[in-house]
């Protein structure tokens, strides 16, 4: 079987499903982690990956006219998270722990043994960087979870979002001023 990506897209878009599963198999865990950082919970997250990959699916011709599948893929799962997080304000908010994540992610995100008190304060600080990353506007909230979390260049994120690379940058400012601002504020008041 082909081991490069650009193998695998190409016997995937002439049909074959092995190829399929084998990019299924080295991207879930990435779509899955874009799609916690944005939405915060189990559910919408495992929703996103298996939307886009169903989406990526039915769309196995137009890959032969990608040049960039890894690229290609986020942008779906993006979008699609865009699309739950507004689904999300008009129908309030579900959030979960990261105690409810199945026992093979739990086990992957927990490489490092942490003291109690490390886990505390870790996740004290991930919880006031998760509440105020849900104030922003989607398009500022993906832009920052991709360069500052998922550690995208702005010119992936350029061509994830199908934007100029000068609204990334803008994007990403606006967020961070944003961000430092909410975070300035709830930390003050303790």
């Amino acid at each position: 079987m082909q081991d490069s990506i650009p193998e695998l897209v190409k016997a995937f878009s002439d049909g074959d499903n092995l190829a399929f599963a084998i990019l299924v198999k080295r991207y879930q865990r990435k779509i899955y982690a874009l799609a916690y950082q944005m939405l915060g919970n189990h559910l919408d997250a495992d929703e996103v990956v298996q939307e886009t990959f169903v989406r990526i699916y039915h769309k196995r011709q137009e890959l032969k006219h990608v040049s960039n599948f890894s690229s290609f893929l986020i942008r779906v799962a993006a979008n699609y998270s865009i699309d739950l997080l507004r689904k999300r304000k008009i129908h309030g908010e579900l959030t979960d722990d990261p105690s409810s994540l199945p026992g093979n992610i739990q086990i992957y995100m927990s490489r490092r043994v942490r003291t109690p008190s490390d886990l505390y304060e870790d996740k004290t600080v991930m919880e006031e960087i998760r509440r105020a990353l849900d104030q922003l506007p989607p398009r500022q909230k993906i832009t920052a979870v991709l360069h500052d979390i998922e550690g995208f260049s702005k010119t992936e994120i350029a061509a994830i979002l199908e934007c100029p690379e000068a609204t990334v940058r803008s994007n990403l400012h606006i967020a961070r001023a944003k961000l430092k601002k909410i975070l300035k504020n709830r930390l003050s008041k303790e």
